[in-house]
């Protein structure tokens, strides 16, 4: 496998087990780069560029400042300074749902941030909302390693589905991403007992080269353009079935927790 970045053809669950109940799965998939190596990765087929239109395409500007020109190292390392979290120039690995065609939407990307000595010190998880809105829980032991799989807890800081207030509290789950890799997002109310809603998003490892993305893009043609319409099609059932509407708040500032 190319060490600079792979593909994983991937699942999305969603499952509400209040009322109105339901449960959807949809096929994607997302790339797992090394954000040092970015260039390195998208040289392994020309069906993938980097901030420029192609099949797919990597776009700096998508992820972390979310400016033009912004240089992912600088700014990762800047944020978990600010957490007292140090990597010594340790690896991170950024996976992400690439553009297709020059659209995307990136409903949950995920940095994994791993020390010199090769432990994990820190996961930042970045959430954007079909407003255009994007928020960031930074989950770290203050510089000490982590342990995969553990639980993380935070509280609920930012809008996404118009069926679930603001509050709550979000468990977090991680599996390493090897052949295969795991994230688990489960949404409890305040109390931290009642379950809102649960997301998996589950991915097995592909080689990032011409082949694996033809079979990819053949078998979930115009995925990103899918994504975003999906849930907007989810949320028009779950309405119809009588889901209690929230109108989204202000977003909060900083839009990091």
């Amino acid at each position: 496998m190319n060490a600079a970045g792979v593909l994983y053809r991937c699942k999305v669950m969603h499952r509400r087990p209040g009322a109105p109940r339901y449960r959807f799965v949809y096929r994607s998939f997302y790339l797992l780069l090394d954000i040092d190596a970015i260039d390195t990765a998208c040289a392994a087929s020309p069906l993938i560029s980097r901030n420029r239109f192609n099949l797919l395409s990597f776009h700096d500007a998508d992820h972390g400042a979310h400016e033009k020109g912004s240089n992912l190292r600088e700014w990762i390392e800047a944020l978990l300074d600010t957490h007292g979290v140090a990597l010594a120039g340790g690896r991170v690995q950024l996976l992400a749902m690439p553009r297709m065609l020059g659209y995307g939407f990136h409903p949950i990307s995920v940095f994994y941030c791993e020390h010199a000595d090769g432990g994990l010190r820190a996961i930042v998880v970045e959430v954007h909302n079909t407003f255009g809105e994007h928020h960031f829980y930074v989950l770290h032991e203050y510089g000490a390693p982590m342990v995969w799989r553990e639980a993380r807890n935070k509280a609920k800081q930012f809008h996404v589905s118009p069926f679930f207030d603001r509050s709550g509290q979000y468990r977090f789950h991680f599996t390493q991403p090897a052949d295969t890799f795991g994230v688990g997002i489960r949404l409890y109310d305040e109390s931290g007992d009642g379950l809102r809603i649960t997301t998996t998003l589950t991915g097995e490892q592909r080689v990032l080269n011409s082949r694996e993305i033809l079979r990819a893009v053949i078998t979930m043609p115009l995925m990103t353009f899918k994504v975003t319409a999906a849930i907007h099609w989810q949320a028009l059932k779950i309405w119809l079935r009588g889901g209690l509407f929230h109108r989204k708040p202000d977003p909060q500032r900083p839009n990091i927790s």
